[in-house]
């Protein structure tokens, strides 16, 4: 892994488990998984590929505030077309991505695999880190502690 990939260092850092079910699980199920694993959006993998996303906005906005039934209702019926980026994407674009699609996940796939799944919140966690290490180095160079 090179510095430069800030995607894969965040995927090593939080792990790659990726939370997944296929089309034809209701909602229900999707919730239970989300509520299980204390996450906020789900993959949905058809033999392997993966063809949508569910989260907790879209079960508020298309099924219970359209009064359907979670466990009537399956997943291809409200998972959103995924947007995803491959690992060596900057966190720039996917910040981007994320701010101009109004979503908060992002799958990271690289050559049809699955390799892990970004938050905002792992996005932005990054960028805090990013900026306290420039700015200890700062420090260091104003202190006149070169590394060696």
């Amino acid at each position: 892994m090179r510095v430069l990939d800030p995607v894969l260092f965040i995927l090593r850092k939080k792990g790659s488990d990726v939370c997944s079910l296929s089309p034809d699980a209701t909602v229900y199920s999707a919730m239970q998984m989300m509520a299980d694993k204390d996450i906020g959006a789900v993959l949905v993998v058809d033999q392997d590929q993966l063809v949508g996303i569910v989260s907790e906005r879209d079960y508020a906005r298309k099924v219970i505030l359209l009064g359907r039934g979670s466990k009537d209702t399956l997943v291809s019926e409200i998972m959103a077309s995924p947007i995803s980026i491959s690992p060596d994407c900057s966190v720039d674009e996917a910040m981007r991505l994320m701010t101009t699609n109004r979503i908060r996940h992002l799958p990271v796939v690289c050559d049809g695999k699955i390799l892990g799944i970004v938050s905002i919140g792992d996005l932005v966690n990054w960028i805090a880190f990013a900026q306290d290490q420039t700015i200890e180095q700062l420090e260091h160079y104003i202190e006149g502690k070169y590394p060696c």
